[in-house]
């Protein structure tokens, strides 16, 4: 037995390159409203430097507290270094940062648009960490913007978001990450701001994985495909842009037919319709083998959270598609505590109560197309011809709903949906359901569209397209010319 759990310690520490960091406490943080104070008292009690790193810091009120409260540190003398992603950032205006550079604070955006680098807006830094003094540190999916916090007294939900609090060892390697992200956008910090996890006292019993996502290593991907290939019991996920790659679709799929009890939960009403509407795209494998799926109606689910046999949670800001787990600097946190664990699944179980499940029918149900039920009953949706595969379109997809944005926006996602239908189908993955029959037409037919077009009026693709090879050409010009490394 003792080998056994060798060899799947192993197996964590190759998968992810983070080893068990052992005397921690953790905290859950359910939301902006229960978030937002603990890092705020966090950033009031700083005493040596403070590190905030996210991906979205909005010009609203709750982007203005934060930045006020920094600049009050700041003054009082103590280091504050503020990294922010330029294309998460692109609507905040560049005078928001002036009362933080004005007080004394390191402000850095990470990697601003480049004509020597015209691709690096590719690989974006979305981490969400707060660091303070190198014995507490929070990792979260939780922007800073209003939207996570709400407005109560006017009746707007905040969006349901997941986050983590440390304090110990575990505090002082997420610390470490934040310090390697801030030499990707700039000059290393002081060495005497990246503290030593050995050098920190043990203030609790959690044991805590500090995955850093870094582009190409594909870190949480691997971990979460161990996790998917050895988990007995249950696994359930929450995750706002679920699109999977097909490996991982294999793996959830291969556990849910061994029996286990997979759980997935997403955004009924996504803030991202072409992502949302990528996403229903992979429903079908999974429901096939088994994998329950259920849609939150709430405003937006934002958390990116995974919790297995009550033993093992991840809470991070790492998304289920290829841009997040291989593209971006993410970070996540994985927590090897039975308490914790017991946390996530009661939170899990709650957020069950907000959705609604989706399954597959294929016997015909006389009257009626669409079944919809609240709560955790399920939405049944079923074909009038049992011959027939039965289609996977919710009642809700049929019907306008404001949350879902503009109505470009909703065409797009259902485009974006045919396209990866169609390009699983053509290499021969899948079969095209009666779900995106019309759509796959639509797109196919613009396809053809743009073919004309090339063949009619060659110099409308012809051009534009002879301005981006350009473009890459001289960027690898001088890229050969400097032998610049890449940032990070």
């Amino acid at each position: 037995m003792r080998t056994i759990v060798r060899y799947a310690e192993r197996a964590m520490v190759r998968s992810s390159d983070a080893g068990q960091i052992r005397g921690n406490s953790a905290r859950l943080l359910v939301d902006g409203p229960q978030a937002f104070p603990a890092w705020l008292e966090a950033i009031a009690g700083a005493q040596r430097w403070i590190h905030l790193e996210n991906y979205i810091i909005r010009d609203d009120l709750v982007g203005r507290t934060f930045r006020d409260a920094l600049a009050e540190k700041a003054r009082s003398g103590v280091p504050v270094r503020v990294l922010y992603d330029w294309v998460g950032c692109w609507a905040t205006p560049r005078a928001f940062w002036r009362p933080l550079r004005d007080a004394g604070a390191e402000v850095r955006s990470f990697a601003p648009p480049s004509v020597t680098d015209p691709l690096h807006f590719l690989r974006r830094d979305h981490r969400k960490v707060v660091a303070v003094d190198g014995d507490y540190a929070s990792v979260a999916g939780m922007c800073i913007g209003d939207e996570w916090a709400g407005s109560p007294h006017e009746g707007i939900t905040a969006w349901r978001d997941t986050g983590v609090e440390f304090r110990g060892p575990a505090a002082a390697a997420i610390d470490r990450a934040f310090a390697r992200t801030w030499r990707a956008a700039g000059p290393p910090l002081p060495p005497g701001e990246v503290p030593d996890p050995a050098q920190v006292a043990p203030r609790g019993d959690v044991s805590v994985r500090v995955v850093e996502g870094e582009p190409g290593k594909s870190r949480i991907y691997r971990l979460m495909q161990f996790v998917a290939v050895g988990v007995e019991r249950r696994l359930w996920m929450t995750d706002p842009y679920f699109v999977l790659p097909p490996a991982m679709v294999e793996a959830l799929a291969s556990t849910a037919r061994d029996g286990v009890d997979v759980r997935v939960l997403v955004p009924a009403y996504n803030n991202g319709p072409i992502v949302g509407g990528m996403s229903r795209a992979e429903h079908r494998p999974l429901l096939e083998a088994g994998v329950r799926l259920f849609e939150w109606e709430g405003p937006m689910i934002h958390a990116k959270t995974a919790v297995a046999d009550g033993m093992w949670s991840r809470i991070g800001s790492t998304n289920m598609n290829l841009a997040s787990l291989l593209g971006n600097w993410e970070i996540d946190v994985a927590v090897t505590d039975r308490t914790f664990a017991a946390e996530m699944e009661a939170l899990f179980e709650a957020d069950l109560e907000a959705s609604v499940e989706i399954a597959l029918r294929t016997s015909p149900v006389p009257g009626a197309e669409f079944k919809e039920r609240r709560a955790t009953e399920r939405l049944v949706v079923t074909d009038a011809d049992d011959q027939r595969r039965p289609e996977i379109v919710t009642a809700r997809e049929a019907r306008a709903h404001s949350y879902r944005g503009t109505e470009v926006g909703r065409i797009l996602g259902r485009l974006a949906r045919a396209g990866t239908v169609l390009a699983r189908a053509l290499v021969g993955e899948r079969l095209i359901g009666r779900e995106d029959i019309g759509w796959v037409t639509a797109l196919a037919v613009l396809m053809l569209a743009l073919a004309a077009v090339g063949i009619v009026a060659p110099r409308f693709l012809a051009w534009p397209l002879s301005v981006v090879l350009f473009w890459l050409a001289m960027a690898a010009i001088v890229r050969l010319a400097s032998r610049r490394k890449p940032a990070g």
